[in-house]
């Protein structure tokens, strides 16, 4: 019996997925059917270089918990101003705020709002308010019906005060929604990270993920929980995240966020905390002038996904974002990603990441990623094939995302439910697509259309040499 006899007949029993025309990103395996000689491969960023100094009075080494945001043609930065360590939630700290037109190259705008440092010529947007400015992190509401005044929301506090709920019209003034908190201390939750919440316009409510410790036979570890509330004020009782069988990590930071293109993924480029695991030796560390409580452990990010509901797919234990050559690089608590992924070009998507933690040198990085393309379904030269679980779709049209080599290639073939290839679209039937795109709709000789087979039971079966496919969607 043939390898796709044997992957129809394993297949058969499948729940078909109910794909619609949204867009898939094989970020993990939930398309996927049956493999043959093909991977899942996680891309590596490219580094872009500093966007962002921390270089004011009022910002400086400690700077951090940034946030992206990209809204009506512009790209607005928050994040956490201090020049030196301390208690967390001191009133010294402050939100800082800059903004971009592209993404690339970003100003501070002397806003006038608070006076800090003896001048209001500052982009401070929160001050005078501990413990707000530790760990103030906004988020621009896509609720339906949400009011103009309370298009931004933000999540803000620390063990002792619980978690405020503030709102704003732009972004820039702010208020806070009531006197209470909205979520209050509980046992086991510290709510000294960076506690993000946005929208889910799948799961049709408000989503909260924030750092847990989890407690194993070798200590407490950095964990992710998570909660849920219809309205921004009343929240369920939190519950931890599942990792399935991945090993228990510190995960310092989660930056869960809705990935634009497909906004029922969520894409978490993770800071992941390595205690203890010192690099530096003490005269390194003072050649890098990092602060001296601050060079005795490590970072670097990873990258997990979930579509919602208590479990993430670590499909990748690997680093995503390595720390790099350079001293500097080493030191504890840098490498730490900004929360959210934005679009930077026409084929460019970015995330930005804290460097230089403690140090003098301060700064955001921007690294850089093709569209959709955080993982990618990789063919060797010597080729393989991939066969999608059963799926119902809507539309006319199949669009993919994919690179090859000069020589490489893909065909794709569309299967009944029983694994038999449809007529006029078998894989003879389908051109060798060669080249690199961000966006190319699959063609098959006939030139007929996939309206006919919408809305029944199908498989497609990915033929591929020397090639990457980062996603697909019907239309």
């Amino acid at each position: 019996m043939s390898w796709i006899m044997l992957a129809a007949a394993a297949l058969a029993g499948s729940t078909a997925i109910d794909l619609g025309s949204r867009r898939e990103l094989f970020v993990d395996r939930y398309l996927i059917g049956d493999l043959r000689n093909l991977e899942l491969r996680l891309q590596t960023p490219v580094a872009k270089g500093a966007v962002l100094r921390f270089d004011r009075p009022w910002e400086g080494a400690f700077s951090g918990y940034v946030t992206l945001i990209r809204a009506s043609g512009r790209y607005q930065a928050f994040y956490r101003g201090i020049p030196s360590s301390g208690k967390d939630g001191r009133s010294e700290e402050v939100t800082c705020y800059a903004e971009s037109a592209d993404g690339l190259t970003w100003t501070k705008p002397d806003l006038g709002l608070f006076e800090v440092a003896g001048t209001r010529r500052n982009n401070v947007i929160l001050a005078g308010q501990p413990p707000f400015s530790h760990n103030f992190c906004p988020f621009l509401d896509q609720r339906p019906g949400t009011p103009g005044e309370e298009r931004y929301k933000a999540l803000a506090g620390t063990s002792e005060s619980g978690l405020a709920a503030f709102v704003s019209p732009d972004g820039i003034h702010w208020r806070k929604m009531r006197d209470e908190p909205v979520l209050p201390r509980a046992r086991e939750t510290r709510y000294d990270s960076q506690n993000l919440a946005f929208w889910s316009e799948s799961e049709k409510c408000y989503v909260c993920y924030f750092r847990t410790f989890k407690r194993f036979e070798k200590g407490a570890v950095r964990w992710v929980s998570r909660t849920t509330s219809p309205d921004f004020v009343h929240w369920a009782e939190p519950a931890e995240m599942s990792f399935g069988d991945a090993p228990p990590e510190h995960l310092y930071t989660n930056q869960t966020s809705p990935y634009f293109r497909a906004p029922h993924i969520y894409i978490s480029i993770a800071a992941r905390f390595m205690p203890g695991r010192q690099v530096l030796s003490d005269a390194e560390a003072r050649e890098v002038h990092v602060d001296p409580g601050y060079f005795r452990d490590c970072s670097d990010a990873v990258l997990f996904t979930t579509r919602g509901g208590g479990r993430y797919d670590r499909t990748f234990l690997e680093g995503f974002l390595r720390p790099g050559p350079g001293l500097e690089n080493w030191v504890s608590r840098t490498n730490y990603p900004a929360l959210n992924v934005v679009e930077t070009g026409p084929d460019e998507i970015s995330f930005y990441v804290n460097r230089n933690y403690g140090q003098p040198t301060a700064y955001l990085a921007r690294y850089a990623l093709r569209t959709d393309g955080f993982v990618s379904l990789h063919a060797p030269y010597a080729g393989g094939e991939m066969i999608t679980r059963p799926l119902r779709f809507e539309g006319n049209g199949l669009e993919i995302n994919y690179s090859t080599s000069a020589a490489g290639g893909i065909r794709v073939e569309i299967q009944d439910a029983a694994g038999n290839p449809v007529p006029g679209f078998a894989l003879a039937d389908c051109p060798e697509i060669i080249g690199d795109r961000i966006a190319r709709d699959v063609r098959w000789r006939s030139g007929a259309g996939l309206g006919p087979l919408a809305g029944k039971v199908v498989r497609l079966r990915f033929v591929m040499k020397d090639a990457d496919l980062f996603s697909l969607r019907f239309h």
